[in-house]
């Protein structure tokens, strides 16, 4: 299973910002965003009091595929629009680099995104879920 949670607030810098960047930085982040329309899940952008926000979240069987396409599109997110932050959790329980009983975050910061270990809900078992 491949569980993921995000929000991204986009931005087109990490200052002010013309209404016509704020525009071109939404417009671009809702291309990226397009491919995740159509998937089983939670895809939504909308500015919200003059900023653009998106939330995505969903479950899949697997990471390849849906999930892979997540992660790139939240990392896509911020390569167009570079003053862009957030948050994309994700849980991967066929991780093949050890990470299978727990969260991993992808932060965005400055348009910029890193992995970082969970220490909320990880590891998984027994914080969130019994053994058996």
């Amino acid at each position: 299973m491949f569980e993921y949670h995000g929000w991204v607030t986009v931005q087109s810098s990490a200052g002010d910002e013309t209404d016509q960047e704020s525009d071109a930085a939404h417009s671009a982040a809702a291309a990226i965003l397009e491919g995740l329309q159509t998937a089983p899940g939670l895809a939504d952008i909308r500015k919200v009091n003059g900023a653009t926000q998106i939330h995505i979240a969903g479950l899949t069987n697997r990471r390849s595929g849906q999930g892979d396409e997540v992660v790139e599109t939240f990392i896509g997110i911020g390569r167009v629009a570079p003053g862009s932050y957030g948050v994309l959790y994700v849980r991967d329980d066929e991780d093949p680099s050890g990470h299978e009983n727990e969260f991993q975050m992808i932060v965005m910061r400055r348009g910029e995104s890193y992995s970082k270990s969970d220490e909320y809900l990880s590891p998984c078992i027994p914080v969130i879920e019994d053994a058996e």
